[in-house]
């Protein structure tokens, strides 16, 4: 199947006959979802309005014989769900292959000083001894602490529908565990900023800078709320569980979901726009029929439709008529700063200062904990980052098949990027007086970090085959979930994360549910938030397969 034109009659056998479940949407979330149901029976159908399935999964040939993945490349959380548990067997018998190596993430300094670190937390703890006696210890107490005594609390909050009567358990047996004053000390540390909890932790700059950059993997900046358990959690579990990719690129999983889907009965269609969720009824007794498209035509739904989308498109868009109270609350919904992706081509591996970095899966460039509170303060200012931390992805590290023989991709993101110019931190690069990004600015920011490259490749520019960049702008003109370039759709900050994503509950709208009771809400405006572990895809499905 190639997913990049799958046509508007992709399961011409299925197309015509009503489907239970309508899927708006075909990010992860909504493909695993109707995967699971399609496998349990369900009649499912996926709209998409784009000319290709994956939402933030797209893999491209940039470059003759290059495979680049254009938004999200790395595949950890998907690796550990229980929506890839379940359908393991059937993904396997379309060929579907993860593959890992035996290095995880690592460090490097712009001068050149680095440091690499395998699948394992033990030697990891030995590396970080190296730089800082002591050090090592407190990542492995750290780690010990989250994949054990607090676990449970942990990855029960992220793993199970919050509104259930499986979460009022967890709370309860916890309390009755930890006691009012232990679940407080939970809580006070689940809000601390990595800042401060680095500082206390760690003695050297070094391991600060290590793990402070895994903070901005969830939109939040080492200085902001919570940022001490996004960092050590994200750290601590790709350390561990090392950095998996897809064989061949992310499409290759888009494509065996959907082949899945139509196996057992399902449709899946591109370039097909919904603009409106149809109702039978009015107010608290309404209830979805289905949808219907741009071209006028009506995709019938006799259980449920399914909107993998931001809230304020549900409830600006395919559900107009939600109460006022919704609609505010969808409107107040706030995303985070824009991502930029620059993608190069290498007719050969690059020459590290620390020839180790070579072999790990993705690096974080950054001078310090301090420069990258510097550069979120900067995007969010509207700035230019003087010095951006650049997540360096080196996919071919771990998937060969990615480039022609000899030849390495560099997959750069950089999660401290305005979605509104105001100038450049630098002084460096002129702005337009719109705020808006241009070609200009994007490639003129883009020279800054392939020469900021060059200081730990050295020799970086003869090697280029091409370069591709995409500025905020352009990744949310390839995907609208992608609010002004925030990867995230939308801020993982406190007051809109667990019970708070989207939004507290109001007129029967909270969590995945909507004020009409057979339309659901998924994807990464939903708990559990942004990443590709197709979890709210999951909670969904179970609900609607009566799980």
């Amino acid at each position: 199947m190639n997913t990049a034109k799958q046509a508007k009659d992709s399961s011409s056998a299925n197309a015509g006959q009503d489907a239970d479940i309508v899927f708006v949407g075909s990010g992860l979330n909504s493909l695993a979802a109707a995967a699971l149901l399609a496998v349990r029976g369900k009649r499912v159908r996926v709209l998409e309005r784009n000319d290709r399935l994956g939402g933030c999964i797209r893999t491209e040939e940039l470059f003759p014989g290059y495979q680049h993945e254009v938004f999200s490349s790395w595949h950890p959380l998907f690796a550990g769900s229980p929506a890839y548990a379940e359908l393991k067997p059937h993904l396997a018998q379309e060929g579907l292959e993860m593959l890992a190596c035996d290095y995880s993430t690592g460090w490097v300094h712009p001068d050149g000083r680095g440091l690499a670190l395998k699948q394992d937390l033990a030697d990891a703890a030995k590396r970080l001894d190296a730089l800082q006696p002591g050090d090592g210890k407190a990542l492995q107490e750290m780690a010990g602490r989250l994949f054990g005594q607090d676990a449970a609390l942990t990855f029960g909050l992220l793993g199970k529908p919050l509104y259930s009567r499986a979460m009022l358990w967890l709370l309860f047996s916890q309390w009755r565990q930890r006691g009012l004053d232990g679940l407080m000390e939970f809580a006070g540390g689940a809000l601390e900023s990595f800042r401060r909890w680095s500082q206390r932790s760690f003695q050297s700059d070094a391991t600060r800078a290590l793990i402070a950059p895994w903070t901005l993997h969830s939109g939040l900046g080492p200085d902001e709320a919570s940022s001490a358990l996004i960092g050590k959690l994200t750290f601590a579990a790709v350390v561990s569980g090392g950095m998996p990719v897809i064989q061949g690129g992310g499409s290759q999983l888009v494509a065996a979901l959907a082949r899945i889907i139509e196996k057992h009965g399902g449709s899946l269609h591109t370039q097909t726009h919904v603009e409106r969720i149809v109702l039978d009824g009015n107010g608290a007794r309404a209830r979805a029929t289905g949808v219907q498209s741009a071209d006028g035509q009506t995709w019938a739904a006799r259980q449920a439709v399914v909107c993998n989308v931001t809230p304020n498109q549900l409830y600006g868009h395919l559900l107009p008529d939600a109460p006022p109270a919704v609609q505010q609350r969808a409107q107040a919904y706030r995303f985070g700063r824009g991502c930029m992706q620059i993608h190069f081509a290498l007719r050969a591996k690059p020459q590290w200062c620390e020839p180790e970095l070579l072999h790990v899966p993705l690096v974080h460039l950054t001078e310090s904990m301090e420069q990258v509170c510097l550069s979120v303060t900067q995007a969010n200012n509207g700035l230019l980052p003087q010095r951006p931390t650049l997540a360096i992805g080196q996919p071919v590290a771990v998937d060969a098949t990615r480039a022609p023989q000899g030849g390495w991709i560099l997959w750069i993101q950089m999660q401290e990027m305005p979605t509104q110019l105001k100038g450049d931190a630098a002084g460096e690069i002129a702005t337009p007086a719109d705020g808006r990004w241009n070609e200009a600015v994007r490639e003129a920011f883009a020279d800054r970090v392939q020469a900021r490259l060059e200081g730990v490749m050295p020799g970086l520019g003869e090697l280029i085959v091409g370069r591709r960049a995409y500025s905020p702008a352009d990744l949310e003109a390839l995907n609208c979930n992608l609010v002004g370039g925030d990867p995230y759709s939308g801020i993982c900050s406190p007051d809109q994360f667990f019970w708070l994503r989207p939004f507290a509950g109001t007129h029967g709208a909270r969590g995945h549910q909507t004020p009409v009771g057979n339309v659901f809400h998924i994807g990464a405006s939903t708990h559990p938030g942004p990443g590709l572990g197709a979890g709210s895809g999951y909670a969904v499905a179970q609900r609607l397969a009566g799980k």
